[in-house]
């Protein structure tokens, strides 16, 4: 049966947020049927939105229009797959 995850690695895309997000920041998550806050524990990379390539390691915040690569643990087990 499948397991719930403690935490994973999700690349977003911050779009139409006012200020900067950083580590600690708790989104509603949407995936599949599951509607579950999720903290940003790690932002682990900032990426280039069109190539996919690094541009910044462990950025201290992101912006609207900035796509990271982001270490998240949900507020209660849910399932996820790569």
């Amino acid at each position: 049966p499948p397991k719930g995850a403690e935490s994973f690695n999700a690349q977003v895309i911050l779009m139409n947020h006012p200020g900067q997000v950083g580590n600690g920041y708790a989104p509603v998550l949407d995936c599949h049927t599951a509607h579950i806050a999720c903290k940003f524990a790690e932002l682990i990379e900032k990426i280039d939105r069109r190539t996919g390539k690094s541009v910044e390691q462990s950025p201290k915040f992101i912006k609207s229009g900035d796509a990271a690569i982001v270490k998240m643990v949900p507020s209660k087990p849910m399932c996820v797959e790569a």
